[in-house]
């Protein structure tokens, strides 16, 4: 049996890393990006996030001030466990105070802050089943600077992947400089309106080095990302060739009378940490 003892530390120690190192897939592409600047400006922004992260790591303090709130994914296998949602929301209570985590989660109408990253509903948790032989759990922290700027489109069937295009295009111009580029994009495409907000969410769990496994969508993303660098709103918003690093889509089918879209916008910081609990041991890594 897997403890509530044990999801509760692993969820400690997963907060502890996803906040202090990021996923290699975003330090590459960052250091990659780095590589390819030719404006100083743009090479002097990302000089300092790159110092940033290592001195995040070295320090094993918050690359970001803003720790963001808690979004997990929980596949539960074939095993049995004890109290999953007790668990986590325990793991995120000690974490806030040992990592630490900067207390955001607040009451939406009296904005009322319980210093404990708790809440209705929040941390969020997103349940799925398997028959895999542990239970895995992924979280990504996600700030308020880039999580502001996500958008949602019920556009016309009529409007197709045209449509689509401009939309991701006009909702990075929209967002500027405000999610401290370089960002990831996540597109959810179809389903209803609150099926695409949750897979453009869940895409910016999938490294930025691989592509959709439909060759379609995977070539969508690659025009989106070509097109999306070519605004020139570089990072930090000060100019460059590296607006985005990555543009990852999800999509699922939809209704004959409707084209829905979401972007959901990560910032540089795009951290996520996971988790395989087996019976007798836990994995950790970067299982997306």
């Amino acid at each position: 049996m897997i403890t509530e003892e044990t999801i509760k530390n692993t969820v400690v120690e997963l907060l502890k890393r996803a906040v202090t190192k990021l996923p290699p897939d975003i330090e590459d592409a960052l250091n990659k990006a780095y590589q390819n600047e030719t404006s100083d400006v743009a090479k002097m922004q990302l000089k300092a996030i790159l110092d940033n992260i290592a001195l995040a790591g070295e320090t094993l303090t918050p690359m970001c001030q803003d720790t963001g709130v808690h979004i997990f994914y929980v596949t539960v296998g074939n095993v049995k466990t004890g109290n999953i949602e007790k668990a986590i929301r325990d793991g995120v209570k000690e974490a806030t105070e040992t990592v630490p985590l900067r207390p955001n989660a607040v009451h939406p109408l009296t904005r009322k802050n319980p210093g404990t990253n708790l809440g209705q509903n929040m941390p969020y948790i997103n349940y799925s089943l398997s028959d895999a032989e542990y239970l895995e759990i992924q979280v990504m922290p996600k700030g308020a600077g880039s999580e502001n700027m996500s958008q949602l489109a019920m556009l016309n069937p009529a409007h197709g992947v045209k449509g689509i295009k401009q939309f991701v295009l006009d909702t990075l111009l929209h967002a500027g400089s405000k999610p401290c580029p370089p960002v990831i994009l996540g597109v959810g495409i179809g389903g209803s309106a609150d099926i695409s907000m949750k897979l453009a969410k869940k895409a910016l769990l999938r490294p930025v080095t691989t592509r959709h496994p439909e060759k379609q969508i995977a070539d969508l993303e690659e025009e989106l990302l070509e097109t999306l660098n070519e605004t020139g709103i570089g990072p930090m918003g000060l100019g460059g060739k590296t607006t985005v690093l990555g543009v990852n889509i999800e999509y699922a089918a939809c209704h004959t009378a409707s084209h829905p879209v979401a972007v959901n916008i990560q910032c540089w910081a795009a951290r996520r940490a996971s988790a395989k609990i087996y019976e007798d041991k836990v994995e950790y890594g970067w299982f997306a």
